[in-house]
C-alpha cells in the first residue's frame, strides 16, 4: 500500500462493541454525530480537505439527504458498484484508493484520511501499515446490534 497515513473513526457499545444494527448505527447521539463531523472535516491547512473511506454498505446506511457528506472527499470501497455517485471517488479496495489518494491531485488538496466503516475496511485498516491514529467512542448503552467492531 502507499505511504499515506490513514485513520479509523468509529462509535461502538461499551456493552457488546456493536456498531450497525439492520444496516445503520444501532443510536442517534447528536453529541456524537458532530463529534464526528468535525473530526472528519476539520483540516490545519487552509484549501485542503480531509477524505473519508468507506464501503459500500456504509455509504447506503447514510440518510440520502446527508449523501455526500459534506466538506469531505467521499470515497466507496466496493466490487459490486458499476459507477460512483456523483462528486464521490470509487475503487475496489483499501490499497487501490490509498495508492490513487497518494497520487496528484489528491495528494496535495487531501490532508487526512478517515476509514468510516465498516467492519470490513475495519478489518482491512487495522492491520495495515499505513494506520496511524484509531478515534474509538464507546456508547455507554445496551443495544441490540448485527455488526461489531471485533478486529
Amino acid at each position: 500500500m502507499a505511504g499515506r497515513k490513514i485513520s479509523c473513526i468509529a462509535a461502538m457499545s461499551s456493552k457488546n462493541r456493536g456498531i450497525g444494527k439492520d444496516g445503520k448505527l444501532p443510536w442517534r447521539l447528536k453529541s456524537e454525530m458532530k463529534y464526528f463531523s468535525r473530526i472528519t472535516t476539520d483540516v490545519k491547512h487552509e484549501g485542503k480537505q480531509n477524505a473519508v473511506i468507506m464501503g459500500r454498505k456504509t455509504w447506503e446506511s447514510i440518510p440520502t439527504k446527508y449523501r455526500p457528506m459534506a466538506g469531505r472527499l467521499n470515497v466507496i470501497l466496493s466490487k459490486t458498484m458499476s459507477e460512483a455517485p456523483d462528486n464521490v471517488l470509487l475503487y475496489p479496495d483499501l490499497a487501490t484508493a490509498l495508492d490513487a489518494l497518494s497520487q496528484a491531485p489528491y495528494v496535495e488538496s487531501i490532508e487526512s484520511l478517515f476509514i468510516v466503516g465498516g467492519h470490513g475496511v475495519y478489518k482491512e485498516a487495522m492491520v495495515s501499515d499505513n494506520l496511524h491514529r484509531i478515534y474509538l467512542t464507546e456508547v455507554h448503552i445496551d443495544v441490540e446490534c448485527d455488526v461489531f467492531y471485533r478486529i
